[in-house]
């Protein structure tokens, strides 16, 4: 279970994003991965955070006058490597998240008291869990491996008055999950035709 600690250092908490602008995907780390919206969401420009092998991006729907339901979408990018922590397979992923150091690593506070899984499963290699925090909500997170990265994909509501519904959290996850395999296929990174910057 080792290897799982490396999905702790992923589980960034919920962020708070403005609409997009536009862009739907964009080459992130030289790059090395191309992070992409699902349809209806737009990556916010700006916001989240770059570093030398890792990265966070934040999506929001494109348009107030749009379809998509309100919510956030945060994706973690991790280090090269990382994904190594998915070879353990979904019996030993639930087993990590429903235990204390998981819940704690879930956690927007950091306490494992403050969370419960209230679901985890298995579904066309992804690792996806439903998660209720005290301070944070109740939101889906998936979890993948991607060009050798570990990847985690979260569907939160806009704000606390305003959450999002679990049906819909969940099928946003898997969404944004299908883009980030559909923008990454293949040998080589092309930026999208939208895409009005790098990050890292």
């Amino acid at each position: 279970m080792k290897s799982l600690g490396l999905i702790g250092i992923l589980l960034l908490a919920g962020c708070v994003t403005t609409q997009g602008a536009g862009i739907r995907q964009v080459a992130l780390l030289d790059g090395a991965v191309v992070a992409a919206a699902p349809a209806g969401y737009c990556i916010a420009p700006g916001a989240g955070q770059r570093q030398a092998d890792s990265a966070v991006v934040i999506m929001g729907r494109c348009s107030a006058a749009g379809t998509a339901a309100p919510a956030v979408l945060t994706l973690t990018v991790g280090q090269a490597g990382s994904a190594g922590a998915m070879a353990a397979g979904g019996a030993a992923l639930a087993e990590y998240f429903t235990s204390e150091a998981g819940r704690a690593a879930l956690s927007r506070s950091g306490r494992a008291a403050d969370v419960q899984v209230l679901a985890a499963s298995e579904v066309d290699r992804a690792f996806l869990v439903q998660v209720r925090d005290r301070e944070a909500g109740e939101y889906w997170r998936g979890i993948a491996g991607l060009r050798g990265r570990l990847v985690t994909v979260t569907a939160a509501g806009p704000s606390d008055a305003a959450p999002l519904p679990a049906a819909k959290g969940r099928a946003l996850v898997e969404a944004a999950l299908a883009a980030l395999r559909r923008a990454n296929a293949g040998g080589a990174v092309v930026a999208d035709a939208n895409q009005t910057g790098t990050g890292g």
